[in-house]
């Protein structure tokens, strides 16, 4: 008799359904989507770059060197020929020669085979703070003696190391993608919730508002108001500007969304029950209807960052977005502006480019792949 209660209680336990948070839910649709789950990692990383700027750099930003004007990219070699001439394995890099090419008439560069470049992990180098709070001069990868430079990605036009520029410019694109989607959320969310909540004339004023901002063409105006911006201002306070700029046409979709959202949630049972217990307006928007579709709004912004990236770097790229000694991937990509230099020194187009396509990708991904989780519709 125990066996056979025992039995079916166990029975019981196994066939007991597991019951899930709605974040739950939604987590375990959005790692089935792989290509948005890889993407998560990816965005993830390149953020982690950006707070780690200083760390994985190897040398510094502003260090320049005309001899080394337009340096060639060096590759990492695993084995350097030891002294009994035998081969030993060192990570290293090969010094670069100064030669010139007989057919063009003009100086080249060549791997100089006689002198090699120790690298390792956790090494020395310049002195950078930490979050802005302790200094140290420890690096992740680079030459073992600070006094080397490498050019794992070539250089610019002033010898100035390309990866660690695209490295600290990463801080800067990406986080005016975050700055311009938290601003686009606030006026977005405010501006299109009381107009699909209170309607009417109020409704047709923020619409007629949209439609105004909408229709005027997107460049031009970025254009516009950026060519407003004094010279004079330091970079902080151009880089706030910018953010707000590219930031006045993004809020005017999300409104669009949550005015369609609030319409048609307005009616329900559970928006009619919050208002007859006495919750005000701005309580049922903010307890109730907000909620109701946050995960939407979560997967829009997302969808958004890329948009903002997009435009900070064609102002950037542009000249009337941010200047230089301000570093981002629309500066850096300023410098590939004219055929001659994409010719004699592609890297200079093809690092910043490569860094805004893996980004802006790895954004959609991740923007789709939360959207499809937070539908209970789908699939």
């Amino acid at each position: 008799m125990n066996s056979t209660t025992s039995t079916l209680q166990a029975e019981d336990e196994v066939s007991a359904p597991v019951l899930l948070s709605p974040l739950a839910l939604t987590w375990r649709k959005f790692k089935r989507h792989r290509v948005a789950y890889i993407s998560l990692y990816i965005v993830a990383l390149i953020y982690l770059m950006a707070i780690f700027g200083e760390f994985l750099t190897t040398s510094d930003i502003h260090k320049t060197s005309t001899r080394r004007a337009f340096a060639p990219p060096m590759g990492i070699h695993l084995f350097a020929p030891g002294e009994d001439g035998s081969s030993r394995f060192q990570l290293h890099a090969k010094g670069l020669k100064l030669e010139v090419d007989k057919v063009a008439m003009r100086r080249v560069f060549a791997e100089d085979e006689d002198k090699i470049i120790p690298l390792g992990f956790f090494v020395k180098g310049y002195e950078y703070k930490v979050l802005g709070l302790f200094s140290t001069d420890v690096h992740f990868f680079g030459p073992v003696n600070p006094r080397d430079t490498v050019y794992f990605m070539g250089a610019d036009r002033l010898g100035r190391d390309i990866m660690s520029r695209i490295i600290i410019g990463t801080r800067v694109s990406m986080s005016i993608g975050l700055v311009g989607v938290i601003v686009s959320l606030v006026i977005g969310v405010t501006l299109g919730g009381v107009s699909g909540f209170l309607g009417g004339w109020v409704d047709n004023l923020i619409q007629r508002l949209i439609e105004f901002i909408r229709s005027i063409p997107t460049i031009p105006l970025w254009m516009g108001l950026a060519a407003a911006i004094p010279l004079d201002w330091p970079p902080l306070k151009t880089y706030f500007v910018v953010t707000l700029i590219v930031s006045m046409i993004g809020w005017t979709s999300l409104a669009r969304e949550v005015r369609g959202k609030f319409l048609s949630l307005r009616h329900e049972d559970f928006i009619i029950a919050a208002r007859l217990d006495g919750l005000s307006n701005m309580e049922v928007i903010r307890k109730h209807m907000v909620p109701s579709f946050s995960s939407h709004i979560i997967a829009s912004l997302t969808l958004a960052v890329p948009l903002m990236i997009l435009a900070e770097t064609s102002l950037s790229f542009l000249g009337v977005g941010l200047q230089p000694p301000v570093v981002s991937w629309g500066t850096l990509l300023k410098e590939a502006q004219n055929v001659r230099t994409i010719i004699e020194a592609p890297w200079l187009l093809i690092a910043p480019a490569s860094m805004i396509v893996t980004a802006v990708l790895a954004l959609n991904f991740l923007g789709d792949g939360l959207r499809d989780a937070a539908d209970p519709h789908a699939h």
